[in-house]
């Protein structure tokens, strides 16, 4: 059955996916709203856990920090950590890498490290289901060493999606501006483009939502703050949506940047997403749309089941979120099927 609106889609996915509360906010460029529905007491403004969009957030903080000119992207890992701290973060295959990662490699998903976030039965996302902790950076890095990469750095077209490149990259962040990252955010983005309702918290004081999982709602907020640079941030789709637009839009940073020339096709789990300059991009128009639609979404998705997403063929907007971590591609698929039939 061909669904022919915005409404019939989001009510198709409330229903069969057994999804217990969720959002979706569509815009245009102009600041339009097309449409907008909430579900199980969710509205435009409340808080939703923005997971891996907070890379997109990092990423604006490296884009801002090479346009002042404190570093740029091919800035070698040595001029940020001592030597003996990076060694054994890279190893392939019995050769040594990790005196050869870069800025760059972090950013576009390209230094071939494992993701101690998906990878193994011990994973940190499948120990985060099951309890609350916070995993500390230096136990991030411990965690990556344990593992071998999955090939050398900046490899022929190669890209592995790994949370600890965004780790790092919030750490560099904070070393360059000796200030946490979580008021690195607040000075170089909310505060600039008025994100009232967004923030990297800090203390459990702080409103952390729950997430379900299936049937089962968790309260991780160990587990959230220790995320920060690759998935710690609390936002609204009200905010999302101004960042979004301004991320793309010029408003943070110097587009000329955004390096289009560096999207590489990720792991097969993760079809049929590329990623580039610190977002993911999505083809259009192929296999994956039943070769529906044309041109790209670019943006991020969330494991949470957030997403904010730019469609430049229709100049059109989408972020929300689903609140379920058990299905982490439903965010991908349902903003793919909303570009489909855009008008």
């Amino acid at each position: 059955m061909k669904i022919k609106s915005y409404d019939a889609l989001f009510d198709k996915y409330m229903q069969e996916k057994g999804i217990y509360e969720s959002v979706v906010l569509i815009g245009k460029g102009t600041g339009e709203t097309i449409f907008l529905k909430a579900y199980g007491g969710k509205d435009i403004d409340s808080p939703i856990i923005a997971a891996s969009i907070t890379k997109m957030f990092t990423a604006a903080c490296i884009f801002i920090l090479v346009q002042q000119g404190s570093i740029t992207l091919h800035d070698n890992l040595l001029n940020f950590y001592e030597p003996a701290y990076l060694n054994g973060l890279h190893s392939y295959k019995g050769k040594e890498y990790s005196y050869d990662l870069k800025i760059a490699d972090l950013l576009c998903q390209t230094s071939g490290l494992a993701d101690i976030y998906e990878e193994g039965k011990n994973s940190i996302k499948n120990q985060a289901v099951i309890s609350d902790a916070f995993i500390t950076f230096d136990k991030n890095i411990a965690l990556t060493k344990e593992k071998e990469a999955h090939f050398p750095p900046n490899y022929k077209n190669k890209s592995y999606y790994a949370d600890i490149n965004y780790n790092i990259l919030g750490d560099i962040i904070e070393k360059v501006t000796k200030c946490s990252l979580e008021k690195v955010f607040a000075k170089f983005i909310f505060s600039k483009i008025n994100m009232a309702e967004t923030y990297l918290p800090v203390s459990e004081k702080e409103y952390i939502p729950m997430v379900y999982y299936g049937e089962k709602q968790l309260y991780r907020p160990q587990f959230i703050m220790s995320s920060k640079a690759s998935g710690g941030c609390i936002t609204s789709a009200r905010d999302l949506m101004i960042f979004i637009q301004a991320f793309f839009h010029g408003e943070l940073f110097d587009q000329k940047i955004l390096d289009p020339r560096r999207y590489r096709k990720l792991q097969l789990s993760m079809f049929p997403i590329y990623y580039g300059s610190g977002y993911m991009r999505i083809k259009m128009g192929g296999l994956s749309t039943s070769f529906m639609g044309q041109g790209d979404l670019i943006g991020h998705s969330g494991s949470t089941g957030s997403y904010a997403f730019y469609y430049p063929d229709k100049e059109l907007f989408f972020v929300g979120d689903f609140n379920q971590m058990k299905y982490p591609a439903l965010p991908v698929r349902f903003v793919m099927q909303l570009a489909m039939f855009a008008p």
